[in-house]
């Protein structure tokens, strides 16, 4: 076997990957963008080890299917924007971060 159908599978598997996460990002609400993140990492952890290439080149299927879904969810909820949440605004000044300073002790 040569090292030349190993590598483009590879990098197929990582351009997959990347495309996940980043479409991933494209979620506009805070708990969907962070599961659909989490679910990605965890799928591709759980199946690094993974050497059978037919096992492989079905799991590379089964993540275009999820990002061609992703790909529709996304669209679908921009339609319907949401407020921010707090958790989304941490590390921002906001309009509440100078209650939370005046309460601190000193």
């Amino acid at each position: 076997m040569s090292i030349a159908p190993v590598r483009a599978e590879g990098l197929q598997v990582l351009s997959l990957y990347r495309q996940l996460l980043r479409q991933a990002q494209q979620f506009p609400a805070y708990n969907f963008r962070e599961y659909a993140l989490r679910r990605t990492r965890d799928a591709f952890r759980e199946h690094k080890a993974e050497t059978d290439p037919r096992r492989v080149q079905e799991l590379v299927q089964q993540g275009i299917k999820d990002l061609q879904m992703m790909k529709r969810q996304t669209t679908m909820g921009n339609f319907y924007q949401t407020d921010r949440l707090v958790v989304e605004t941490t590390g921002r000044k906001s309009e509440h971060s100078g209650l939370l300073s005046e309460r601190r002790p000193e």
